[in-house]
């Protein structure tokens, strides 16, 4: 298991991967808000490509309205 901090236009976002066989996890979390996604992905993929779409996931959920209950 891997942690890391990255800067995203004055957001920092924690990256995490964990493998388990073939596979990679890899999770980003937005350190202001705590939204956390994760995507899987193949464990001989290139980390820089599982890190990039796992950022471009948790960006995606951060520009969604919120819902109402």
């Amino acid at each position: 298991m891997a942690i890391t901090r990255r800067s995203d236009g004055g957001r920092e976002i924690l990256i995490e991967i964990t493998t388990v066989g073939a596979y990679a996890k890899v999770a980003a979390i937005d350190a202001a808000t705590g939204t956390e996604v994760s995507i899987t992905g193949p464990a001989t993929g290139e980390r820089a490509a599982l890190e990039a779409a796992a950022i471009q996931k948790l960006r995606f959920v951060l520009m969604k309205p919120a819902k109402k209950s």
